[in-house]
């Protein structure tokens, strides 16, 4: 209605751990609410692009049961990426260990999402991380894919993507939760922040969970001192820590485990809504929710 906030959202990165992501989504869907505009990084940027794409959260939902929660399914779909000749394999420089994230994605994302920005319905903004240039990068226009591969490029298990002479890596190394990136573009800013922490099981770490964690730890140091700068009128952060950030067979259980945001964010934007209102429509910034 006239006069009412105008929202945006901000998908964190956190692998598997962002399919909580899909609770926000059902819930926006539920109030009515259809953001003006979206930022991702890494499996908060696929998650956005389904949104921006017109995809409910529904849909998102299913798609995401249907391929992940069947490991036959998952199985046939990561087959596809295999390369099927000695000119596709060197295509892209050996990489022993490496995955090619662009042919993974075209594997597993549902086919509603468009391949350029201009086909979105709603304006979406893509983090990734320029590895030589030592910054962040942020797309929104031209093609959708090639930004959605930068942005999930996590290092050390998929390959970089090479782009305008660039070599892009992860968003959430630069970015994890792109809040400020929707600085200025609606009333009320929805951050979901899924990067978690390690979590103790009283094993030892492996060599891959000791780089993954260690990405976690580095991430939430990230927002936590961009939170010190601003703040988003929402901030949630999902229980997402006893899940791994490769644990996307899980699907069903991490769905179920972060199932309470779903609750929490509708209060937050009920405090949020009335908030502005006694503001005479004019957001005062802070975190409306903790």
């Amino acid at each position: 209605m006239s006069g009412d906030p105008t929202f945006a959202v901000a998908f964190g990165g956190g692998g598997a751990r962002g399919l909580a992501h899909i609770h926000v989504i059902e819930v926006l869907d539920e109030l009515g609410i259809r953001p003006v505009a979206i930022a991702g990084s890494s499996i908060g940027a696929m998650m956005g692009a389904g949104m921006a794409a017109g995809m409910s959260g529904r849909a998102i939902e299913d798609h995401a049961r249907a391929v992940l929660s069947n490991r036959g399914e998952a199985a046939a779909r990561l087959w596809r990426t295999v390369p099927r000749s000695f000119g596709e394999l060197v295509s892209g420089g050996v990489r022993l260990g490496q995955f090619d994230i662009g042919r993974i994605l075209r594997a597993f994302m549902p086919d509603a999402v468009p391949d350029r920005f201009e086909e979105l319905k709603i304006p979406l903004h893509v983090t990734a991380t320029d590895f030589y240039g030592h910054a962040e990068r942020v797309f929104a226009e031209g093609d959708l894919f090639v930004a959605l591969a930068a942005s999930a490029a996590l290092p050390a298990i998929f390959r970089p993507v090479s782009h305008d002479g660039r070599v892009l890596i992860d968003g959430g190394i630069a970015n994890p939760v792109p809040f400020d990136v929707l600085d200025g573009r609606a009333d009320i800013v929805i951050a979901v922040d899924v990067v978690g922490t390690p979590g103790a099981n009283g094993a030892q770490p492996g060599a891959l969970d000791l780089l993954l964690g260690a990405s976690q730890i580095m991430m939430a140091s990230i927002v936590a001192l961009k939170l010190e700068r601003s703040r988003p009128q929402i901030m949630l952060r999902p229980p997402v820590s006893h899940f791994r950030v490769l644990d996307f067979l899980k699907v069903d259980r991490v769905l179920e485990g972060t199932a309470p945001v779903r609750d929490e964010l509708k209060r937050a934007i009920d405090a949020a809504v009335e908030r502005f209102a006694l503001a005479g429509g004019a957001p005062d910034g802070r975190d409306l929710h903790r």
